[in-house]
């Protein structure tokens, strides 16, 4: 009779430990699913930028500000990844986008002598753009703040419309970031990139918007 009942038992812990590696691999298998769909919707939103009517404007006006989002310096000099934002900036700004810059990103590194803000003025005011056309934001270190910190110069200074500069693949994270704060109808200016590489861009974007949505959900709880 023991022996049948130690028969039993090992039958039932049997049953049992299966049960539990068939939930394991269920739960395994919904968590790799709704990754492998997150990252389809991150991808889908990143390359929706360029369709976005805030991408295709026209502007019979200019915008009061156009806002140039930092991107790392490298040394005293803008790198290459910023130095295309500062580019197009350059070429809205001649071709009467907006009327004045508005160049947001503070201290990479505490050994580099200047802020993006202040490092994409250097660049711009050697391409011609005086520095009465620039207003610096020194502080921020997300884009986030990029752009909270840009409305709150823009209040300051009595300004109402803002075109966003940025790259292809940021745009429409920063296109959100900005409906958020409630910008008023804010315009998109955007251009691929040529010199960083598509799959680490891409991948560190999928990362960053995962994180956008998830403090855009704190935002709309109130846990700001």
């Amino acid at each position: 009779m023991t022996r049948y009942n130690d028969y039993l038992t090992g039958i039932g812990t049997g049953t049992g430990k299966r049960r539990k590696r068939k939930l394991w691999i269920w739960l395994i298998s919904v968590c790799v699913a709704a990754g492998i769909c997150w990252v389809l919707f991150c991808l889908a939103e990143i390359g929706s930028a360029e369709r976005n009517p805030a991408a295709n404007r026209t502007y019979g006006e200019p915008a009061d500000v156009g806002i140039v989002l930092g991107a790392s310096m490298w040394g005293e000099s803008p790198s290459p990844g910023l130095r295309e934002r500062l580019e197009l900036a350059l070429s809205d700004y001649k071709a009467g986008k907006f009327r004045v810059f508005i160049l947001t990103g503070g201290l990479d590194r505490p050994d580099y002598p200047y802020t993006e803000a202040e490092g994409m003025a250097n660049y711009l005011e050697a391409n011609g753009v005086p520095r009465s056309d620039m207003i610096l934001e020194n502080e921020a270190t997300s884009t986030y703040e990029n752009l909270k910190f840009s409305q709150e110069l823009m209040k300051e200074k009595g300004y109402a419309s803002a075109v966003i500069v940025t790259h292809t693949y940021h745009g429409n994270r920063a296109l959100e970031i900005a409906e958020t704060l409630n910008y008023s109808n804010p315009g998109l200016s955007l251009t691929e990139t040529k010199v960083l590489k598509p799959a680490q861009t891409t991948l560190r974007e999928v990362l960053a918007y995962t994180k956008w949505k998830l403090d855009q959900l704190f935002l709309v709880l109130g846990w700001e």
